[in-house]
């Protein structure tokens, strides 16, 4: 009985990707809105997804809104920024110095599990509840995928190639910056990609349990104690949160692809 051999499947082209996403994305607004339509739930408690996309419309060309919008995309750019500033290079320093590792390691299990959202009122009481206490919260929660995935693409590096450099008679620096750090590259993008959404949410979550100045979760959260709720604004807010989160993921993907294409080749291959 002879043995047959099966080709390896081909990657999804990018083209059929977005169609098999924006497939599932029609698919889910037609589910939310036969269940409102058909009365299955209660319109009040959710609303048609014309509804809620012709409210996220109107939200767009609101100054009020873009307002909003503009305080968040802030908070969440400046936080991710300052996280990876912070992460990156103490990802590489504790990869890299296996005794530093092991001194600090105790203290960054401990606090790696903390929620962002438990630390609210002590940076508040700190710091106040203006920007800085988003961007602090922001920086926290990004902090830990970035400098785990810096730290695990230091491990990944090809020992025969260190080695190679420090037989020429490159130093710890040198085989760091020249041969650690590039092959680390790409899992860093994805510690970048990961705290990007994790940064999303931690400025969105902020700003609802904070409850004051502006942000995208402050108008969700006012919206939430109206009398009655709209429902409609809330999730209209919801839906610019989620489409920027999918944007934002589909650009760093892009980037990963195109900057490292050399990473998946060779993932592919493997």
């Amino acid at each position: 009985m002879s043995a047959t051999t099966l080709a390896p499947a081909r990657p999804a082209t990018a083209r059929t990707r977005w169609a098999r996403g924006a497939a599932g994305a029609i698919g889910f607004a037609a589910l939310v809105e036969l269940l409102s339509r058909t009365g299955l739930v209660d319109p009040d408690f959710l609303p048609p997804a014309t509804l809620i996309v012709r409210r996220a419309l109107v939200l767009l060309a609101d100054p009020a809104f873009q307002g909003h919008a503009l305080t968040s995309l802030l908070a969440w750019a400046a936080g991710l920024g300052l996280a990876a500033v912070l992460a990156v290079p103490l990802g590489l320093l504790l990869g890299s110095v296996p005794v530093i590792d092991a001194a600090t390691r105790s203290v960054v299990e401990f606090l790696r599990p903390i929620p962002s959202v438990a630390l609210i009122p002590l940076v508040a009481l700190v710091l106040g509840t203006g920007l800085q206490l988003r961007i602090t919260l922001v920086v926290y929660a990004s902090l830990w995928p970035i400098l785990y995935n810096t730290m695990y693409g230091l491990r990944e590096v090809d020992p025969v190639a260190k080695e190679s450099l420090r037989a020429y008679g490159f130093g710890p620096a040198a085989v760091l910056l020249r041969v650690s750090l590039p092959s680390a590259a790409p899992f860093i993008m994805t510690g970048v990609r990961l705290a990007a959404g994790v940064a999303l949410i931690l400025t969105v979550s902020t700003e609802i349990v904070a409850g004051r100045g502006e942000g995208v979760g402050v108008f969700i959260f006012f919206a939430g104690i109206a009398v009655p709720a709209r429902m409609t604004d809330i999730l209209a807010g919801v839906f610019w949160v989620g489409v920027f989160g999918v944007l934002v993921n589909a650009l760093l993907v892009a980037a990963e692809r195109r900057f490292f294409r050399w990473h998946h080749v060779a993932r592919e291959a493997a």
